[in-house]
C-alpha cells in the first residue's frame, strides 16, 4: 500500500483558476459574463487588462461601452442583441479606446447560458488581436500604395475606380479623370540626381494629397505621373480651374539640400459625364489624348477631353 505522500493533494479550485486566469492573460485573453437582468458585468483579470481598466474601478456597462470605437460599438451591439435573441454564438473583431487612450483590437466571442429567448446571461472572451491586425494593416499597405510616395498605387487606383463609378459607371458619382504628368522632370533627374528627384515626386505628392483631400482619390501610376479621380466639382468649366489652381500650385519651387527645384504639370481630364456612359478603358484613353495634347501645348497646361469636344483651361 502506497503512503499518501506519494500522491499529493491537488490544489484547491480557486488556486487552480487563479493560475489559468494568469496564464490566459499573459497570453492576452480574459473572459467576462454579463447578468441580463441588472447588467452586472464581471471579468477576469485579462479583460481588465486588454482595457486597460483599473481593477478597483466599477464595472458599469455603459462605462465599457463607450469605449468601443463607433462602429465597432454598432456591430458589437448588433452581435449582443442577435445571441440574447437566438442563442446561437458570434465572434467578431472590435476596435476600443483602451481607459488610458491607447487603440486596441480584441477578438470578442458572445455566447448565452440558453436557447432561444431571454437567457439570464450571456458570456464569452476577449483576445487582444492588435498586434495581428498591425500586421495585416502593414502588409496591406505595402501591398496598396507606392513605396516612396505613399500613394495609392496603380492597382488600388484601377480597383477604387471600379468601386467609385462601377465599371460600365451607371451607378458612380466620379464627375472627372485625370492624369497629371510633370513637366521638366527628366531635366531635374539628369542635373540633380534621383535622390533629388525623389524629392520631387514625394513633394508633388503632398501637394496632391492636400490639394484634393476629400474630393477625390489621389494616385501614382508610374514614374512621374500621377492620377485623380474627382467627386467634386461637377461643372466642366469649374473641373478646369480648378485643377489650373493644382498646376499653379504644382509648379511653385522647392527647396532640397540647399537648392532650388522647380518643374511643372500637364494634366489631361476625361469628363465623366451624365449620365454614364463610357467604360474606363474609355476614359483612361480619353485622359491619356488629352495629356498628349496639353504636353504639345507647352507647360502648365490643363486639357479637357468632354462630351462637347476638347478644350483647354489656359
Amino acid at each position: 500500500m502506497r503512503d499518501e505522500a506519494d500522491h499529493p493533494a491537488a490544489p484547491p479550485l480557486p488556486e487552480v483558476r487563479l493560475r489559468l486566469d494568469r496564464a490566459l492573460s499573459l497570453a492576452g485573453i480574459g473572459a467576462w459574463e454579463c447578468e441580463l437582468a441588472a447588467e452586472r458585468l464581471t471579468w477576469t483579470s485579462g479583460v481588465y487588462d486588454i482595457f486597460g481598466y483599473p481593477a478597483g474601478n466599477p464595472l458599469r456597462r455603459a462605462d465599457i461601452v463607450a469605449l468601443y470605437v463607433d462602429e465597432s460599438r454598432r456591430n458589437m451591439e448588433l452581435a449582443r442583441a442577435e445571441v440574447i435573441r437566438t442563442g446561437r454564438a458570434i465572434a467578431l473583431d472590435a476596435e476600443i479606446r483602451t481607459w488610458r487612450g491607447e487603440t486596441r483590437w480584441m477578438r470578442l466571442t458572445i455566447n448565452s447560458d440558453g436557447g432561444v429567448g431571454q437567457p439570464a446571461r450571456i458570456f464569452g472572451s476577449k483576445q487582444d488581436v492588435t498586434s495581428d491586425r498591425q500586421a495585416m494593416d502593414s502588409l496591406r499597405r505595402q501591398a496598396e500604395t507606392d513605396p516612396l510616395t505613399g500613394l495609392a498605387n496603380r492597382a488600388v487606383f484601377q480597383t477604387r475606380y471600379r468601386e467609385i463609378t462601377g465599371d460600365n459607371l451607371n451607378h458612380g458619382f466620379a464627375t472627372a479623370l485625370a492624369l497629371v504628368d510633370l513637366d521638366r522632370f527628366k531635366e531635374l533627374n539628369d542635373t540633380f540626381g534621383h535622390p533629388a528627384g525623389d524629392a520631387c515626386l514625394c513633394e508633388i505628392a503632398q501637394r496632391l494629397r492636400q490639394a484634393f483631400c476629400g474630393v477625390g482619390l489621389v494616385s501614382r501610376l508610374g514614374g512621374d505621373e500621377f492620377a485623380l479621380i474627382l467627386r467634386a466639382p461637377v461643372n466642366p468649366a469649374r473641373i478646369a480651374r480648378v485643377l489650373q489652381e493644382a498646376v499653379v500650385m504644382l509648379s511653385r519651387p522647392f527647396f532640397w539640400n540647399g537648392m532650388r527645384l522647380e518643374v511643372g504639370a500637364s494634366i489631361g481630364v476625361a469628363l465623366v459625364g451624365r449620365p454614364h456612359r463610357r467604360r474606363i478603358t474609355e476614359l483612361f484613353a480619353e485622359a491619356d489624348m488629352a495629356l498628349y495634347d496639353a504636353k504639345a501645348a507647352g507647360c502648365n497646361k490643363v486639357y479637357l477631353f468632354g462630351d462637347e469636344g476638347q478644350s483647354r483651361a489656359a
